[in-house]
């Protein structure tokens, strides 16, 4: 697990009634995560979760993440400003309990030794949520789009077809 962000929980401890977290990430874990996602800059990252216990052990996670950030665009490499909002559905998986695969069901997180770590769970749903494009507006490629689609693989084979 990365200590870029962590926020381990032992998950026997949660209470039957359930309880709420709020994980918000420091000025150091920011910078961390940064690095590690190729981010400009990280401004901030927040999640408030509810937690409750779930058969076999296991404990449900719902709520919701957000994060401000910037992402060079990829092709001028000016700084984007981008507002990420994404729920958290997920289910703490004891040691031992397999993961389903519904396509419905939350994300199962495998703990390790019954301990969960929060705060690597939402840097690993935050790089999921990052856009893997990023451009600013009116940024466009360099070149004039007819001209490569006229060199293109097909454009060529087109040319070989013969006509009528």
């Amino acid at each position: 697990m990365s200590a870029d962000f962590s926020h381990r929980l032992p998950i026997a401890h949660v209470p039957a009634g359930g309880q709420t977290l709020r994980l918000e990430a420091g000025p150091a874990e920011r910078a961390a995560l940064a690095r590690r996602f190729e981010l400009l800059a990280l401004h901030s990252l927040v999640a408030e979760l509810r937690l409750a216990p779930d058969e076999g052990g296991a404990v449900r996670v719902s709520g919701g993440m957000t994060a401000e950030l910037d992402q060079a665009c990829g092709i001028t490499l000016v700084p984007i400003r981008q507002s990420v909002r994404e729920p958290v559905a997920w289910r703490l998986l004891p040691t031992g309990m397999e993961p389903s695969d519904g396509e419905d069901d939350p994300d199962d997180i495998e703990t390790e030794q019954d301990v969960a770590d929060l705060g690597e769970a939402l840097a690993q749903q935050l790089s999921l949520a990052l856009d893997p494009y990023p451009r600013a507006p009116g940024a466009a490629m360099p070149g004039n789009p007819s001209d490569e689609a006229a060199h293109s693989p097909f454009a060529k084979l087109l040319r070989l077809k013969p006509q009528g």
